[in-house]
């Protein structure tokens, strides 16, 4: 018989990533830029940083957009960039 006390492993559900209320996407003619809008701040994409950001939009997986971006971009590193810079944006606000 184990003593060990038993602990609720259950995976996470999904995370669907999607614009936070107060951020907007806009591209910026001057610039030449999209951006993210945030209140009190602008963030730059640079890359495919826009097409990463696009595809947000709630009823998307990570796991669909990294997916859909290497049938897109097969040459860059999709599987391990996409998952970390879309956990930093949602650490920025970003996300939800």
């Amino acid at each position: 018989m184990s003593t060990r006390p038993r602990t609720n492993t259950a995976p996470a559900a999904p995370w669907h990533p999607a614009l936070s209320p107060a951020a907007v996407l806009r591209h910026d003619p001057r610039r030449g830029a999209h951006l993210l809008i945030l209140p009190e701040r602008v963030i730059v994409l640079h890359g495919h940083a826009t097409a990463v950001v696009a595809l947000c939009d709630g009823t998307r997986t990570v796991e669909t957009i990294v997916e859909e971006l290497t049938d897109r971009f097969p040459r860059a590193p999709i599987a391990h960039d996409v998952p970390a810079f879309l956990d930093g944006l949602r650490r920025e606000g970003c996300l939800r």
